[in-house]
């Protein structure tokens, strides 16, 4: 992974990272690597020298994810994890229901765009990241038919209805 500044093309002004893919007996997940990149561009002084070095003309710091504290993750990874079940979902299937966008109505309710066969238009989900969501995908291509969830938004031109879990 190489990181520097949105304006940085020359090497000497880029950090490459190398991030083994296994930590111990486990793969490392896409949440693994934010939380480890988020630790690395936040802490400094983090490195003995031993384990950096050079290479292409940019600084190479070898990651020990074990010599690090992991760090809290935030409500846009949380989110993200959400948007990654949709959009890359573990499956060889297609993935249903289908994302279609989604956006931010506040800084802890997300809303999903989905479409069904089952339906014509997009359906809304307003769901929080900041509730435990795991069971709450599993169930939510059920959860769409019931009405008991359903409201009205007369100011979202992008959907049929919206289904309201931020409770569930």
């Amino acid at each position: 992974m190489v990181m520097g500044e949105a304006s940085a093309y020359a090497p000497g002004d880029l950090i490459a990272y190398e991030i083994p893919l296994r930590w111990g007996n486990e793969s490392a997940t896409a949440q693994d690597i934010t939380a480890l990149l988020r630790t690395l561009v936040t802490e400094t002084g983090i490195y003995s020298s031993d384990r950096i070095s050079q290479v292409m003309g940019m600084l190479l710091v070898r990651v020990d994810p074990t010599a690090l504290e992991e760090t809290a993750s935030t409500m846009d990874d949380r989110a993200l994890g959400i948007l990654r079940c949709f959009a890359q979902p573990y499956t060889d299937e297609n993935p249903r229901p289908l994302l279609r966008g989604f956006c931010f109505l506040d800084e802890d309710r997300l809303r999903l765009y989905l479409t069904t066969a089952e339906a014509p238009g997009a359906i809304a989900v307003d769901v929080r990241p900041a509730n435990a969501t795991t069971a709450l995908l599993a169930s939510l291509p059920s959860l769409l038919d019931e009405e008991q969830y359903w409201t009205d938004d007369d100011s979202d031109p992008h959907c049929t209805h919206v289904v309201n879990l931020t409770d569930w």
